[in-house]
């Protein structure tokens, strides 16, 4: 046998012992490692978490259950963020005082010392919290911001919105409707 067939026969011998080693590794992994299947997916139920507010509270995500809730991660330096949040804000004034709550989470590494002053300037007036440490992004596993989790009223995430919205568009108060009751 030639130098070169040799050289061809291991070649192929080393590629079908590592294909046989990485199959034998994914089929040993366990197949109900909820580590690897959550990410912020619909129909998994939403993740708890504890954040502070721009006063200082913490507020335990857990407590809204009972309600439908519109949680968006963004930050001030964000263009498509900044663009949505009036929108957010005219929802907000629409559908509060129903079985509905807005939490903000900002994912800004200064905190408040940017957040409060953006706050101010948009007069945004539904609960923002701070994620200096990117605990509750995490758990989300969010794939860029903004992003939007609806959470149903029994705490499971029912739809995930990637990317800037206008929440005032017909579609959106329809859908806010339909999910929370007409009043």
């Amino acid at each position: 046998m030639s130098d070169r067939r040799k050289l061809v026969l291991i070649c192929l011998l080393l590629i079908g012992s590592f294909s046989l080693f990485s199959l034998y590794v994914f089929f040993q992994r366990d197949p109900v490692d909820s580590s690897l299947d959550f990410g912020g997916k619909v129909g998994k139920e939403a993740p708890d978490f504890t954040l502070p507010t721009l006063s200082g509270n913490s507020v335990r995500f857990s407590d809204y259950k009972g309600k439908v809730v519109f949680l968006n991660f963004w930050a001030t330096w964000c263009p498509p963020c900044r663009e949505e949040m009036p929108s957010m804000e005219s929802l907000y004034q629409r559908l509060k005082g129903r079985e509905f709550e807005m939490v903000a989470i900002s994912l800004d590494q200064e905190g408040k010392k940017v957040v409060g002053p953006f706050v101010t300037k948009y007069g945004l007036t539904f609960p923002i919290l701070l994620d200096t440490d990117k605990k509750a992004s995490q758990l989300y596993r969010l794939s860029g911001i903004p992003e939007t989790f609806i959470i149903d009223k029994n705490g499971f995430i029912t739809l995930k919105i990637t990317g800037g919205q206008n929440w005032m568009e017909k579609k959106w108060l329809e859908y806010f409707d339909q999910i929370i009751g007409k009043e």
